[in-house]
This record gives C-alpha cells, sequence and structure tokens, in this order.
C-alpha cells in the first residue's frame, strides 16, 4: 500500500477563506479570546460562537495548542496557537516557535485531519523576524511529516503579503525536501 504524499503549499491570500483544508491554525494570544490581524480575522469571520467555545478553553500557554470548530468558516476546524513574541531570540523563542507548529500538526493528526493551513506565527504584532520565523515553520512541518509519512494530504502556508510569499519561497527552495 502506497503512503500519501504530502503537499506543502504556498499562497498569499486571507486564511479565513481556505476552503479547501479541513482545518485552519490561527495565531492566538493567550487568552484565545480574539485579537488583531490573523486572530482578529478568524474570530470575525468564524462569528460569535467560536468566541463563546474559546472562552470555555481557560486560555493556552505559548507554544502549544487547542482546537474548536470553525462555525461560520468554510472548514470544520481552528486550532488556536500562541507563539512567541520576539524578544530577541535569545530567550528560547526558536523552540516556543517550531512547537506552535509541531502542537498543530500533532493535534490535526489526532484529531484524523488531512489538510491544514497556517499563517506566518508570530511576525505580525509579536514581531518575530520573517526570515527566521519562516525556516523554522518550514524545517518543523518538514521534520514533522518526514517522522509521520501519509499523516498529511496538504499542509498550506497562507501568507498575507508579497513579501512574506516570497520569502517562504526562497526558505522552501533552501531545504531538502525528500517527502
Amino acid at each position: 500500500m502506497n503512503q500519501v504524499q504530502t503537499k506543502i503549499a504556498l499562497t498569499l491570500g486571507d486564511i479565513t477563506k481556505q476552503g479547501d483544508v479541513e482545518v485552519i491554525v490561527n495565531a492566538a494570544n493567550k487568552s484565545l479570546l480574539g485579537g488583531g490581524g490573523v486572530d482578529g480575522a478568524i474570530h470575525k469571520a468564524a462569528g460569535p460562537q467560536l468566541l463563546a467555545e474559546c472562552r470555555q478553553l481557560n486560555g493556552c500557554q505559548t507554544g502549544q495548542a487547542k482546537i474548536t470548530g470553525a462555525y461560520n468558516l468554510p472548514n470544520k476546524y481552528v486550532i488556536h496557537t500562541v507563539g512567541p513574541i520576539w524578544n530577541g531570540g535569545a530567550h528560547g523563542e526558536a523552540d516556543l516557535l517550531a512547537a506552535c507548529y509541531e502542537n498543530s500538526l500533532r493535534l490535526a493528526q489526532k484529531t484524523g485531519l488531512k489538510t491544514i493551513a497556517f499563517p506566518a506565527i508570530s511576525t505580525g504584532i509579536y514581531r518575530y523576524p520573517l526570515e527566521e520565523a519562516s525556516q523554522i515553520a518550514l524545517a518543523t512541518v518538514q521534520a514533522f511529516v518526514k517522522a509521520n509519512p501519509g499523516a498529511f494530504e496538504l499542509i498550506k502556508f497562507v501568507l498575507f503579503d508579497q513579501a512574506a510569499l516570497d520569502c517562504y519561497y526562497r526558505k522552501l527552495g533552501g531545504l531538502q525536501v525528500e517527502l
């Protein structure tokens, strides 16, 4: 029996409009009660039921992930993960950011999901440098796929602007992709 090969895709767009994946990842704050950027857009698009469910989760620690329904979004679920705030890079930020991607993938896998979309976690208001964040994101996803062959059919990165998309393409081209 052949394993399904995992496709890693990069796209420019709005993560709330990615109907081709079962779950989208929210770059949330610790309260999980909404905020700005990706978090605010997901809460707005999902509707008030998402906030009501998030209130029951008692927040989330940096690097961890929790799952909810997607409500008015075109997906089945939303995985909420809390990225690190950039503080110069010497305070465990890289490990925490990698944990966001790994824990989100583990939670999706545990839930039986095969398609997932990520934003560029922590690169907005949390000021994580895009060059480093994209390298961590792609390397973490690649390592997960290699360790869990066939777990996912599609892992998509939805980037908000052209500069981020270009950065991810450069980083992806530099990785040894053997999935």
